[in-house]
């Protein structure tokens, strides 16, 4: 089998499927703690569908809990003023407090980065063609969809397209002028549009989602490892989340530095400990430690200045190759 006849497949969902809204959320709701606290240790989990949405979490701030209005959140992102509203969050373990206010890591875990030239978002193709896709279908259909794209060498082999209150016949016009818009050619692509057959009932009405469940169409899509932790919802003093981020804009920095084809990023931690366990940087297959930069939570936290309400728009449709300072 030659270069040309490898296959990729990445996938997209809209910001109305059941999982992206619990995503949503939980980082809306941490965005409403750090825009009057930016020390606030937030970390809400929600579950949502059929007509109920549960958040619960630690979350630690000199803000009351009656200044965050959860409900009003959930109800501006559902767009459902009827929905049940269940709520159960606590203060953050004091166990796990005493790590992090020295500056320690909230947790132990392995962060992955990743950066590549294959597109101006320094993103694997499959990943932007599947996310451009959905974006296109999703801006005149705002509903509850799934796209997928897979690659055989630098062609687009099969195109997948699942959208709620869209006929198939207009989702292939759609996906036809997709393909003429970005001068990709559609003659021997296998479409698979809406496949199951046409559909109306969407979002929390057809399925229950939870936060954290698309970590692959949130970190690099599936050809990519990950470390494995979710991001929404936690604020930055959580590895999980801030390594993340820095070890993407670590990545992107070698990338550009080295002018190199595809860097990966490797950084773990150990809970309460603040310099990184590992520190690898594998450019174009060459793997060396990373220096230059200052890798504990509260120097990754500076440096990418995290402590904003910055978040809810992240849990939309990936946090990587959308225009923020960690992939610049």
């Amino acid at each position: 089998m030659t270069t040309k006849d490898f296959l990729r497949t990445a996938e997209s969902v809209s910001p109305k499927h059941p999982d992206k809204l619990c995503d949503q959320i939980s980082d809306a709701i941490l965005d409403a703690y750090l825009e009057k606290d930016p020390d606030a240790r937030v970390a809400a989990e929600t579950c949502g569908g059929h007509g109920v949405v549960f958040v619960t979490g630690e979350i630690t701030s000199k803000m009351s809990d009656k200044e965050v209005d959860v409900e009003k959140i959930i109800k501006r992102i559902t767009g459902d003023e009827n929905i049940e509203v269940h709520t159960r969050i606590v203060k953050q373990s004091p166990e796990i407090a005493q790590g992090v206010d020295t500056g320690g890591a909230g947790d132990q875990g392995i962060m992955i980065g990743y950066a590549c030239s294959e597109t101006p978002e320094l993103l694997p193709f499959e990943v932007v063609l599947s996310r451009r896709l959905n974006k296109f279908i999703y801006k005149k259909h705002p509903f509850d969809g799934k796209t997928q794209v897979t690659l055989r060498g630098d062609k687009i082999d099969s195109i997948v397209a699942s959208f709620q209150n869209v006929k198939k016949s207009e989702l292939e016009t759609l996906v036809r002028e997709f393909l003429a818009e970005n001068n990709l050619p559609a003659d021997g692509i296998k479409f698979h549009l809406n496949p199951a057959g046409d559909w109306s009932q969407g979002g929390f009405e057809a399925d229950t989602g939870l936060t954290g469940r698309k970590l692959i169409v949130d970190n690099y899509g599936p050809r990519i490892p990950i470390g494995g932790g979710c991001f929404s919802g936690k604020d930055p003093s959580k590895v999980d989340r801030s390594a993340a981020y820095m070890a993407r804009r670590v990545a992107v920095d070698y990338l550009k530095k080295r002018n190199a084809k595809e860097v990966y990023v490797r950084l773990a931690y150990a809970i309460g400990v603040a310099e990184p366990l590992e520190k690898t940087v594998i450019i174009d297959g060459v793997e060396e430690e990373i220096e230059g930069y200052d890798l504990t939570p509260n120097g990754i936290i500076k440096y990418l200045d995290l402590k904003r309400p910055i978040y809810e728009r992240s849990a939309r449709y990936g946090h990587f190759g959308e225009g923020f300072d960690w992939d610049k």
